[in-house]
């Protein structure tokens, strides 16, 4: 089959020892090479099989193909967001967002400190395993917080997302233990505002 058109895990823009203390080599080593490596795996193996069916002319159940493909590609890309939007702590990541991107969160939310507050209560409160993610209506102009669940539900259809945030236990648990809280915490360390800006700058000029 083509390589060029199926999924490949991305290389991350740091090493993994760079992101600690906030999340440990070891964490960040087997949520990369383990869970993120699991959703390519598994949205190329729907895509084998739906090209299989269709060259023998055979059946498959679509729900079924299609509620799964949308949490393997749904993991996938949140993921390949989620790594892009943090960097090491002094070297990009953490402090505050500075420039259009400020200016919109202190219009939308009042302060900084309010969007932290609300990011965060939405992330913490996933039921189950999810994402907390900053995103954008271009029909209003304004800045949405989304509490995605799984991979693939409560997500706004065509709201871009700015920056995502992994609260599956796999993106804690060896750090943390169950402590979700504190992991929100620390990730405000290490979140690249760069990467968060430059996404909202695309999102508003698409």
């Amino acid at each position: 089959m083509d390589q060029n058109r199926l999924y490949a895990l991305p290389a991350l823009p740091y090493d993994y020892r760079e992101l600690a203390p906030s999340i440990s080599e070891e964490q960040l080593r087997i949520h990369h090479t383990k869970h993120h490596q699991g959703y390519v795996n598994g949205a190329n193996a729907l895509y084998e099989k739906l090209d299989k069916s269709r060259k023998e002319g055979s059946d498959l159940d679509q729900k079924a193909v299609a509620k799964e493909l949308s949490f393997h590609i749904g993991g996938f890309i949140l993921h390949a967001l989620y790594w892009e939007n943090l960097a090491p702590s002094g070297r990009g990541g953490g402090g505050a967002p500075d420039g259009e991107l400020a200016k919109q969160i202190e219009r939308d939310f009042g302060s900084f400190e309010r969007f932290k507050k609300e990011f965060s209560a939405a992330a913490n409160s996933v039921e189950g395993s999810g994402w907390g993610a900053l995103s954008y209506c271009r029909k209003t102009g304004r800045l949405l917080v989304m509490q995605i669940e799984k991979h693939n539900v409560n997500v706004f259809p065509a709201f871009p997302v700015l920056m995502a945030v992994d609260v599956w236990e796999h993106a804690y648990y060896i750090d943390y233990k169950n402590d979700r809280a504190k992991y929100l915490e620390n990730i405000w360390d290490i979140v690249n505002w760069k990467t968060v800006g430059s996404r909202f700058e695309n999102a508003k000029k698409a």
